[in-house]
């Protein structure tokens, strides 16, 4: 097939950009793949982190992209889509995960449906926006009814698009892969821990930190988990807002020296480390759609706790390999902590997440994009 790929790729950073990028070098195996990719992604007012490029050494990377897209000039949404048009694809592929997009991939949508007989698939990575409103669902639904097939990474995320686009849609559900190839090769977990100065277990949370991933719940339970397990939580992640108010709430619970904080964005040789030294990997979100970090976790062969949302119970198999329990409980977030942190119990979680790294390829996901 020939096919048309549109998304953020290195220099950028995060999980879309590394997503899209893998997600090149599979199809590229089997297709022909027109990679097209954003000269700026978005106006500096508008992202929250502190800068939107990857400091990695070992960065990931592909050949023969053509970063032509300007988010915030319209002459290059024109231009993209000829360059798509003159290509002549049986396939566009775009990412979507929030309204920003909208209008530069309306416009490109619209163009290249006039000129080609390319099918359009949609990959939602968010197809409902964490911090949503009325008219964010309106847009939503906007420019996704004018893709062929989507594609979610949960089935919850596939049964809230067909509230909102109708039973008619051809929605498609497909787990994310996994991220350990953009890792490289990682150290034994007593040389990681060793390396980072830890002791004993160790419970990682890991990435942008975002008042939905409920951090604050991980640390209102650590008081407890301490007073069974002897244990240190690794917080790994850039803040992107309310930094000060989770360092107030470490000192309030009196947890200071058995957390360790930090507020950086991890460069791709570096994520090993941090997985290395991992027990358990720990997700207490509020909601979710899909999390690249739980199959990262079964990729190192770390057992995850995680909430009952999104994808991620979908992913985590309660009891076999890690534990699923409500959101907003800290009394049950601590319980399976502890649980989860006797040896026998860690043994068996670890043993079965290593086994469930195997469900997880880009070979099975680029299937599911090209309806093969």
């Amino acid at each position: 097939m020939k096919i048309s790929l549109l998304g953020p790729t290195y220099p950028y950073r995060g999980g879309i950009a590394h997503y899209t990028t893998l997600l090149c070098r599979e199809l590229r195996k089997e297709h022909e793949v027109q990679f097209l990719s954003f000269s700026r992604q978005y106006p500096k007012w508008l992202f929250p982190g502190r800068t939107d490029r990857d400091p990695s050494k070992n960065a990931l990377l592909v050949e023969g992209v053509d970063y032509c897209l300007d988010s915030m000039n319209p002459l290059t949404w024109i231009t993209t889509a000829g360059k798509i048009t003159r290509f002549q694809p049986d396939l566009l592929i775009l990412p979507w995960w929030v309204v920003f997009w909208l209008p530069q991939f309306m416009a490109i949508i619209l163009l290249v449906k006039k000129r080609t007989v390319a099918e359009v698939v949609f990959i939602c990575h968010n197809a409902i926006e964490h911090e949503s409103s009325w008219w964010k669902l309106k847009a939503t639904k906007g420019i996704l009814s004018r893709g062929d097939r989507i594609l979610t990474h949960s089935k919850e995320e596939s049964h809230s698009l067909r509230d909102i686009l109708g039973c008619a849609a051809k929605i498609t559900t497909a787990f994310l892969p996994s991220y350990a190839p953009l890792c490289g090769a990682f150290p034994r977990p007593d040389q990681a821990k060793e390396e980072l100065g830890l002791k004993g277990n160790v419970l990682l949370f890991f990435g942008f930190v975002r008042g939905y991933k409920g951090l604050d719940i991980l640390m209102r339970a650590m008081p407890g988990v301490r007073k069974q397990v002897d244990v240190t939580l690794l917080v790994v992640g850039e803040f992107w807002k309310g930094k000060d108010n989770y360092m107030r709430l470490i000192g309030d619970l009196g947890i200071s020296d058995f957390v360790h904080v930090i507020d950086a964005y991890i460069p791709n040789e570096e994520i090993g480390l941090y997985f290395s030294a991992a027990d358990l990997v720990v997700q207490p979100y509020r909601s979710a759609s899909g999390s690249a970090i739980c199959q990262l976790a079964y990729a190192f062969g770390k057992p995850v706790i995680a909430t009952n949302v999104g994808s991620l119970r979908e992913v985590v198999i309660d009891g076999e390999n890690g534990r699923i329990v409500p959101p907003d409980n800290v009394t049950a977030l601590a319980d399976a902590i502890c649980t989860s942190l006797e040896p026998e119990v860690l043994k068996r979680l670890t043993d079965e997440a290593k086994l469930t790294a195997e469900k997880f390829s880009w070979h099975r996901l680029m299937r599911f994009i090209t309806n093969q």
